[in-house]
């Protein structure tokens, strides 16, 4: 098989599946029109982000690393009525183009678009008072997904899930390397098997995107 095999099958599931609909389909465009990066999680990611947030029964969502907020418009949807999702963005640029998308999907009262490095928002959330959140989502700058999750068990408790992406980064994670993205996943991955509050594993994943995979740890005491 190859990626040509792995992308036809992607397209076959989201389209069964992950069906578009006019807010994530405007969102994709809102963020094609501007410039921003295609790095955005593939529609069946975001529908298992959806599902998963939906079975942790979390009334309150954690996002690191908005884009264009598409997968936070899938996670908000996910929140029973009351719900909140706090998403960060540290470009500008990209937190506008996330706010649009966010009213336009109609969920401007559950979404609260945080501009600013995540390193310096995340203590604002601590000394606010924000958590504990029921589902984090880490999709931000993979060198410093350490230091999110060293954050992220401050804001969350018992029974929180914690869910980060491109963690398998082509197999280089598997090996000792000087990229930073994948030194940064590996050393998540190392801390999460570490760490006694934590139960975790790792899922690869082929598809559009390539070889990746994402991580998912459940936070138990």
């Amino acid at each position: 098989m190859d990626g040509e095999r792995f992308a036809e099958v992607d397209r076959y599931l989201a389209a069964l599946l992950a069906p578009p609909d006019g807010e994530l389909t405007g969102a994709l465009e809102a963020s094609a029109a501007a410039g921003l990066p295609p790095i955005e999680v593939t529609p069946t990611e975001g529908k298992l982000l959806h599902l998963l947030a939906r079975l942790s029964g979390a009334r309150s969502i954690l996002e690191v690393g908005t884009l264009a907020a598409y997968s936070t418009i899938w996670l908000a949807r996910a929140l029973p009525a009351g719900g909140r999702l706090v998403t960060i963005e540290a470009d500008p640029v990209h937190a506008e183009v996330a706010r649009r998308n966010v009213g336009r999907a109609g969920l401007d009262g559950v979404v609260e678009v945080r501009e600013g490095a995540a390193l310096d928002v995340l203590p604002d959330l601590v000394r606010d008072g924000a958590g504990p959140f029921g589902f984090v989502f880490l999709d931000a700058d993979k060198p410093n997904n350490p230091a999110y999750l060293e954050w992220s068990l401050r804001l969350t408790a018992p029974g929180s899930v914690i869910v980060a992406d491109n963690v398998v980064r082509g197999g280089a994670v598997a090996s000792a390397t000087d990229d930073p993205s994948a030194a940064g996943a590996r050393r998540f991955l190392e801390m999460v098997a570490a760490e006694p509050r934590l139960e975790g594993t790792a899922v690869q994943t082929v598809g559009t995107k390539g070889h990746d995979g994402f991580a998912l740890a459940l936070r138990v005491s």
